[in-house]
């Protein structure tokens, strides 16, 4: 766990490939997540694939999504490819989120991927290397020390 007291001012807002690594991570396990998501309900549905017209499976998908950024984020700020890459998101003052915040981070997170990942591709041009979510939801990237 991350405690915002072991953080450095200079340690703030990693880059671009950094951040891409560590979702990299989280996207695998939050497939696994999903998969295993699916199996509970798919008996809901008499084993049936779930069809494109069904709003309740992508928002069921969702909503666990959610809870897998929102779980980890609300307790210590570490996804586990967050820890491999030896970041934590963090309030600006470097505090733990809370489920409002973790709310607020996943929505806008949504919004950053749909211009083709603009919202993602900012960390390239921002002066502090934060994202549009980042700057959104007051919540921030920062490297974690080595222990």
């Amino acid at each position: 766990m991350v405690t915002h007291k072991s953080l450095k001012p200079s340690q703030k807002h990693p880059g671009f490939w950094r951040r891409m690594a560590a979702q990299a991570y989280d996207l695998f396990l939050l497939l696994a997540v999903l998969f295993v998501a699916t199996a509970i309900i798919l008996p809901l549905n008499d084993g049936e694939a779930f069809a494109p017209t069904q709003f309740f499976y992508p928002a069921y998908l969702l909503l666990i999504s959610f809870i897998f950024y929102g779980w980890f984020w609300t307790h210590g700020g570490q996804t586990l490819g967050l820890r491999a890459w030896k970041l934590a998101v963090l309030t600006v003052d470097q505090k733990p989120l809370g489920w409002k915040q973790a709310a607020m981070r996943f929505c806008t997170a949504l919004l950053s991927w749909l211009p083709l990942g603009l919202g993602f591709l900012w960390v390239l041009v921002d002066k502090d290397k934060n994202s549009w979510h980042d700057r959104l939801s007051k919540t921030y990237l920062f490297y974690t020390p080595p222990k």
